[in-house]
C-alpha cells in the first residue's frame, strides 16, 4: 500500500482527488495483480452475506450453540417498531441489526469477521440500515467497504485488531472506528472527515477490556456489538458537523497500542478477569463445563 497511517491516507486522497475508497481499491489492485472489477465483485459477495446474516438473525429463531444467547436482535427490532425508541428510530435500527449478525455468528452461522468475528455486526449494523434509510445502491456499500478496510487496514499494522493482543478495544473499537469512517465517505464527507471519525470513535473506546464469559464470543460481546453500531454513528455526525479529533487519529491508534500492551492478560479474551470472573460469570462456566461433561 502507499499509506502506512490515516496522514499519509488523506495526503494521497488530496493529492490525487479521491476518496479513501477509491484509493484502497487502487492499491488492492496493484498489490492483488486483479483488476478492480474483480476486487469489487468479491466485495460485492461480501456484503451479500452481511446482508443475509442481518436477515437471518432478525426472522429466524436464532439460539446460540451454549443456548445462552439469542433472540434479542428480534426483540430490538420489535421494540423499534413499537413507538419512538429514545435513541431514535436509526439508531435504533443499527443496533438491532448488529446484534443480529452477532447472534447469527454465535449460533455457528455465516459471517464476515470486520475486521473480526467479535466485532462482526458493527459494520453490517451501521452499512445495512443506512441503506435502508437512504435507499442507497449495493455498489454505494461496497465501496463505503474499502474505506472500512483502508482503516482497518492501518489500525491492523500500527496497533491491535485482536482482542486477545489488545482487549476488546482492539476489536469493537476497530469496527467502531471502521465504520464511523466509511459512513462519514458514504454521506458525502471529506478524507479529512472521516480520519476525524476515526479518531473521534477509537477515543471512546480505549481501555476496553476483552472478558467474555466462558471464553465464548457471547457475552458481552453480542451487546457491545449493538452499542458499537450506535457509536459510529454517533463518530459520523460528529465528524461530518464539523468536529474534529484534537488528538490526531494516528496518535489515537498509538494510545490503544500502549493501553493494549500494558493490559493485564486476565483482561485480554482470556475470562480470567471482568465480567467472566463475576460470581453470575463464574456460574455460567461451572454450568457450561457440567453440561460438557
Amino acid at each position: 500500500m502507499r499509506f502506512r497511517n490515516l496522514r499519509e491516507l488523506v495526503a494521497l486522497c488530496d493529492k490525487e482527488v479521491l476518496t479513501i475508497s477509491q484509493v484502497m481499491l487502487q492499491d488492492q489492485a496493484a498489490e492483488s495483480g486483479q483488476s478492480e472489477a474483480e476486487i469489487m465483485a468479491a466485495m460485492a459477495e461480501y456484503y451479500q452475506i452481511m446482508k443475509e446474516a442481518v436477515r437471518r438473525g432478525l426472522t429466524e429463531e436464532i439460539t446460540s450453540t451454549s443456548g445462552l444467547t439469542g433472540g434479542d436482535a428480534k426483540r430490538v427490532n420489535e421494540y423499534r417498531g413499537s413507538g419512538e425508541p429514545a435513541a431514535g428510530d436509526i439508531a435504533c435500527q443499527a443496533m438491532a441489526y448488529a446484534l443480529a449478525v452477532s447472534e447469527v455468528n454465535a449460533s455457528m452461522g455465516r459471517i464476515v469477521a470486520t475486521p473480526t468475528a467479535g466485532s462482526c455486526g458493527i459494520i453490517p449494523g451501521v452499512f445495512v440500515s443506512a441503506q435502508e434509510r437512504f435507499g442507497w445502491e449495493d455498489e454505494h456499500l461496497v465501496r463505503g467497504l474499502f474505506c472500512a478496510g483502508a482503516i482497518g487496514y492501518v489500525i491492523a499494522n500500527n496497533s491491535f485488531i485482536s482482542g486477545a493482543e489488545g482487549g476488546c478495544q482492539a476489536e469493537i473499537g476497530s469496527a467502531i472506528g471502521m465504520a464511523a469512517g466509511a459512513m462519514v465517505e458514504l454521506r458525502g464527507g471529506t478524507p479529512e472527515q472521516a480520519v476525524h471519525a476515526v479518531g473521534l470513535a477509537l477515543k471512546n473506546t480505549l481501555g476496553l477490556i476483552c472478558d467474555p464469559v466462558g471464553g465464548l464470543v457471547e457475552i458481552p460481546c453480542i451487546v457491545r456489538n449493538g452499542f458499537g453500531a450506535v457509536n459510529a454513528l454517533a463518530a459520523a455526525d460528529m465528524a461530518l458537523a464539523g468536529v474534529r479529533s484534537a488528538i490526531p487519529s494516528d496518535e489515537v491508534i498509538d494510545v490503544m497500542l500502549e493501553v493494549g500492551s500494558a493490559m493485564p492478560s486476565r483482561h485480554r479474551e482470556t475470562a480470567q478477569g471482568g465480567l467472566a470472573q463475576t460470581p453470575t460469570g463464574r456460574k455460567i462456566m461451572k454450568e457450561l463445563r457440567n453440561r460438557k461433561k
